[in-house]
């Protein structure tokens, strides 16, 4: 019995345990199979992002190779624009503009260029100066542009240039720009004007008053293609052809340096106050519908503009430079601008006198006689012009007046001096004076002599000096002498002559026919002025202007007769009181 029972509980545990066991065995299958579910999930997750990565990284590859190749492609056009520019440049004009139409878009449109009358204006060069002098002043009330070309006979600009800003007050040439245009393809050329202006009129170019400017041998097309018309021979249109691109050119260089443009040319003179009187009058006007005002009735010259309206003007002349001369093609754009074909032609004229102004009189007279046309002579005078004084007076303290210059019939140095007329002499030779011995020596603060005038500007003194001689009150060598009387040991800087006069410095070289500067106070009072000639002149001589600014306080003082009696030695003439009351006048 008790075995029975002790096998049924051997056969119960044993079932027991093979239960357990196998509940832990299913237990432990089941969760093995989530572990291996999860990785195998992960997985195929991985799988999917590495995928999506590859996937991405062949549509960026492409993208790169993309960049690259627009990179690659950019540079070779770049290159070969390079090579079709040196290519197009070597192609004539008229094989250009066929290729120009020919690669022309079909389908969509292109606006007009200038480059289509003007395609060798497509050259990278033709636009730039090939000569430019100045400080490049802009912000100014007017610029003045004078255009300039070689002459056969004479040259006039630097006689034009010398009255226009002879007549500019000191803040009038803060307020302007004068832009001389040598219009000449030879740089050479154009270099050795720009060069002699610079020497002529080193401290106008320095302040920025005055421009030389020369375009590139580019902007010109080839002459020799022009075809005649009006009558005119081929040498004639290409001179007129030619002055339109001058012209041209002029105004694109002025137009952003003011606010009113003038045309003049480089054989003129100008009247006193001319600035000032064009920019009232501009000013002035009731409307700003004006187009040009007139300060000379003779062709291009004293022609103002606004600035604003010079990129119109010279496109219009730029389309027909080649079929007609500049007025008329102003006149043509006045007709476009206010005349009705269906009106009449005083109609027409009434309405272009609204854009046409005149001022009168005429600010401007034209000089030259021989053209920038070769071979022609132009005798042009303005009539409202007026008569201009050929001469200026001021005046001058009592001199007796002496020269070695042969006058040329009534015009005596005496008048000149006097401020009556002009000097007038024949050509100078090296060691000619003209000198000026004070009655009563002077203390001169101020000396300005001008040469030449309107009607004869080429006469006048060239390689000229001013000397002074310092008054010595006795011929005693123990006696005290005024300074400045031993030019080696009190004025180095100064050249003495060997009859005592002293050669003032640099500034008394005539500059262009004139001659201007101060006396230093150290000098004292002087007992004459001489004007010598250093070199012979190719020219004869008018002296225009004399102006001596002395001091103007004066003391009665007592001399003794010893004085008086070295005075005498020295051949010098007294004073009309001196011998009555033994007194000299002097300055302080």
């Amino acid at each position: 019995m008790r075995l029975r029972h002790a096998s049924f509980l051997t056969l119960l545990l044993f079932g027991l345990c093979a239960l357990v066991s196998l509940s832990w065995y299913t237990a432990f299958s089941g969760s093995r199979g989530d572990v291996v579910d999860v990785y195998q999930r992960e997985f195929l997750a991985l799988r999917d992002r590495l995928h999506s990565a590859e996937q991405e990284n062949l549509r960026r590859s492409k993208e790169l190779n993309l960049v690259l190749d627009e990179i690659k492609k950019a540079i070779a056009e770049k290159q070969a624009l390079k090579d079709l520019n040196k290519t197009w440049a070597s192609l004539s004009e008229e094989t250009r503009l066929k290729l120009w139409n020919v690669s022309s878009s079909k389908t969509v449109l292109q606006l007009p260029s200038i480059l289509h009358h003007l395609p060798h204006l497509q050259h990278p060069e033709s636009l730039q100066p090939a000569v430019l002098v100045g400080q490049g002043r802009t912000g100014v009330s007017m610029v003045l542009g004078v255009p300039s070309v070689k002459r056969e006979v004479h040259l006039y600009l630097p006689d034009t240039l010398t009255s226009l800003m002879s007549e500019l007050s000191p803040a009038e040439r803060e307020d302007c720009v004068i832009v001389v245009l040598v219009a000449e393809a030879d740089q050479q050329y154009a270099s050795s004007v720009a060069e002699n202006l610079r020497s002529l009129f080193p401290a106008e170019i320095q302040s920025g008053l005055l421009e030389v400017v020369s375009p590139s041998s580019h902007f010109y097309p080839d002459f020799s293609k022009l075809r005649e018309s009006f009558g005119d021979p081929k040498e004639r249109v290409r001179w007129r052809t030619k002055q339109n691109l001058d012209y041209s050119f002029l105004m694109m260089y002025a137009q952003s340096k003011g606010t009113y443009y003038v045309q003049l040319e480089d054989d003129i003179v100008a009247r006193p106050n001319y600035f000032t009187t064009m920019k009232n009058f501009a000013l002035q006007q009731p409307s700003e519908e004006w187009m040009i005002l007139e300060f000379s009735q003779l062709g291009f010259i004293g022609k103002m503009f606004k600035s604003v309206d010079l990129p119109m003007i010279v496109e219009f002349m730029l389309m027909f430079y080649k079929d007609k001369p500049i007025d008329w093609l102003l006149d043509h754009i006045m007709w476009v601008k206010v005349c009705n074909p269906e009106k009449d032609a005083k109609h027409c004229d009434r309405q272009k006198a609204n854009l046409r102004i005149r001022f009168k009189p005429s600010l401007f007279q034209h000089v030259g006689v021989h053209s920038s046309l070769a071979g022609k002579i132009q005798k042009l005078k303005d009539k409202d012009f007026g008569k201009q004084n050929l001469h200026k007076g001021h005046i001058n303290p009592a001199a007796e007046l002496s020269s070695s210059l042969k006058t040329y019939q009534h015009f005596t140095l005496e008048k000149a001096y006097q401020g009556e007329d002009f000097f007038w002499a024949f050509t100078p030779v090296s060691g000619d004076f003209i000198r000026m011995r004070f009655f009563t020596p002077v203390r001169v603060e101020r000396f300005f002599f001008r040469s030449g005038n309107i009607e004869h500007p080429g006469d006048k003194l060239f390689n000229t000096t001013v000397e002074v001689l310092p008054f010595d009150v006795t011929c005693s060598p123990n006696a005290e002498k005024e300074a400045l009387t031993d030019g080696k040991e009190k004025s180095p800087k100064y050249h003495r002559t060997e009859d005592g006069f002293y050669r003032i410095g640099l500034y008394s070289w005539f500059h262009n026919g004139v001659c201007e500067g101060e006396v230093e106070p150290s000098f004292g009072p002087l007992e004459a002025i001489r004007l010598t000639v250093i070199t012979d002149s190719p020219v004869w001589v008018i002296l225009s202007e004399v102006g001596l600014l002395c001091a103007v306080h004066f003391t009665a003082v007592a001399v003794p007769m010893s004085a008086v009696a070295a005075l005498a030695c020295r051949g010098m003439a007294l004073p009309l009181n001196t011998a009555a009351n033994n007194q000299l006048l002097r300055y302080r």
